[in-house]
């Protein structure tokens, strides 16, 4: 019997449709709870310093107050997976953290840099923090352009190869939103803390933390 071309595109949808529901309806990943005392890193750029907004509503600072974790700010403005490759293992070792969350790699997608050195440097980061028996939670970062409605491919991959919790809709969600940001790039102070409140239900979902 013959197919349609009609019918093989009809195919193709459905079964684009359906891998998409089966990878949204993936399971999170269990981690152990995470102790009274632990200790959180939050490691990336300008979205981590908190760029756009005061201190006091960076979305680590929003993140401390709903967990009531130490949650270390270490946003460094401008840096790209490069330099963040350098710089965290000395905080790794200063800080002792029992979770990092990795939020890096925007101003490497600014910059045209090669996603595979980027790529690289995440998977080179991760690593480290895995080396030191630290759990890592991965947040895209969208792709720059009209819409910025997905974070780049690459972070899924990433995500995926490591086996890690994994938010790639948060930034996504904030940059669709006019209200929620201070300039194209930077979220305001609403914007942080929509993201802080999704990675708190993240570390809730996963077990790290108690669903109140």
């Amino acid at each position: 019997m013959t197919v349609k071309p009609f019918s093989n595109l009809l195919y193709c949808t459905l079964f684009t449709l359906l891998a998409l529901m089966t990878a949204c309806s993936q399971p999170l990943p269990q981690l152990a709870q995470l102790p009274e005392d632990a200790v959180v890193l939050a490691f990336g750029d300008s979205i981590t310093q908190g760029n756009g907004a005061g201190p006091e509503d960076s979305y680590p600072a929003v993140l401390a107050s709903l967990t009531g974790l130490t949650v270390i700010n270490a946003g460094q403005p401008g840096e790209v997976t490069g330099g963040g490759r350098e710089r965290l293992p000395a905080l790794l070792d200063q800080h002792q953290p029992a979770l990092l969350l990795l939020c890096h790699g925007g101003n490497d997608l600014l910059r045209k840099i090669d996603p595979v050195v980027t790529r690289g440097n995440l998977d080179a980061m991760i690593d480290m923090a895995h080396t030191r028996g630290i759990p890592v939670m991965l947040v895209g970062v969208p792709q720059p352009g009209l819409f910025m409605l997905e974070s780049a491919e690459l972070y899924r991959e990433v995500a995926t190869r490591h086996g890690l919790l994994y938010d790639g809709d948060i930034l996504p969600d904030v940059y669709s939103d006019n209200g929620l940001k201070a300039d194209h790039i930077h979220p305001n102070a609403a914007g942080y803390r929509k993201i802080a409140a999704a990675i708190y239900r993240s570390m809730q979902g996963s077990g790290m933390l108690p669903v109140r």
